[in-house]
């Protein structure tokens, strides 16, 4: 598998994707509102991305950037076999993955400089207290990070961050984190947690990770996420993904689609089970009505974007 995210026109976000299913988004692309993939490494890093547009006809347009508008790069390529090609290479880090091409230096204009903000003490550690409990969190991507940090200090009257300082901000925390991360080792609770997920959703058991805002929301839309064969539920929500960051152990919520106790206490079952199958300590009195807690939880969930 590829350790990148391929974002498309058309919406779509594919995470971690074989050399096949790259290929096949290649070769897909070219009609009006699916015309091109983004593409940015796992973690995500500002400044390095490819990315590849075409409209069917004609040729493909590959680019990409490595640290910088100063370092963005272009080629034209004919055929999609040779996009695919170096579009892995690039995702694989391998060794000259972008010989065998023309590539020329883009013009991208000069980065404008972004000022210091200009905050209080009090604010500016409150602004980052608040970027930090999110990034910790692992779910968010730098946009987001940084929506948070434009927004979260406004009043009626008063806007102290602006867009490019909220992004300044976000990929700063941003780095500090994916260098706190690379001293990781081995297998992470939200990823045992991520691998009981898939357990249970291959066991009919919808599993959904930092679903929703809240219960209440939850609850309302975790309905629309049934297929075929499905027979009940488990989630949590962002409100608990902060608790986990913060060390407080996580909540799961989980229920029967037929609403009736029997299958509830029986989806509770299986959920209980799948974490202990992971070695996730779990804490559940049997009730049906009663929330599934996992604790003690190291919550070290590695960065996307």
């Amino acid at each position: 598998m590829l350790e990148i995210v391929v974002r498309t026109e058309n919406w779509e976000r594919h995470v971690t994707v074989s050399p096949e299913e790259l290929g096949a988004l290649v070769r897909r692309i070219g009609d009006e509102g699916d015309r091109f993939l983004v593409l940015q490494r796992i973690p995500d890093l500002p400044d390095v991305f490819a990315q590849v547009w075409h409209k069917t006809g004609g040729d493909y347009t590959l680019e990409h950037r490595a640290g910088g508008a100063d370092r963005h790069f272009g080629t034209e390529v004919a055929e999609p076999e040779a996009v695919i090609a170096a579009l892995t290479g690039w995702a694989r880090q391998e060794p000259g993955w972008d010989a065998g091409h023309d590539w020329s230096l883009l013009d991208m204009g000069t980065a404008p400089d972004v000022p210091p903000l200009d905050l209080a003490d009090d604010e500016r550690a409150e602004l980052e207290r608040q970027v930090r409990e999110t990034l910790h969190g692992g779910y968010a991507t730098r946009a987001e990070l940084a929506e948070i940090a434009e927004e979260h200090l406004v009043t009626e009257d008063r806007r102290p961050v602006s867009p490019a300082q909220a992004r300044a901000l976000a990929d700063r925390l941003w780095l500090e984190r994916v260098a706190e991360q690379a001293g990781w080792r081995g297998e992470t609770d939200p990823e045992r947690l991520t691998r009981a997920f898939a357990a249970l959703g291959a066991a009919g058991i919808v599993a959904r990770e930092n679903f929703a805002c809240c219960r209440n929301c939850g609850d309302a839309e975790i309905g629309a996420e049934t297929a075929p064969g499905t027979r009940g539920f488990v989630y949590f929500h962002t409100q608990c993904t902060d608790s986990a960051a913060a060390g407080q152990g996580l909540m799961l919520l989980y229920g029967g689609f037929d609403d009736s106790a029997a299958t509830t206490a029986a989806v509770g079952r299986e959920v209980v089970a799948a974490l202990d199958a992971v070695g996730l300590p779990t804490v559940w009195d049997g009730d049906p009505g009663s929330a599934v807690h996992l604790t003690p939880l190291d919550w070290r969930r590695r960065l996307v974007g």
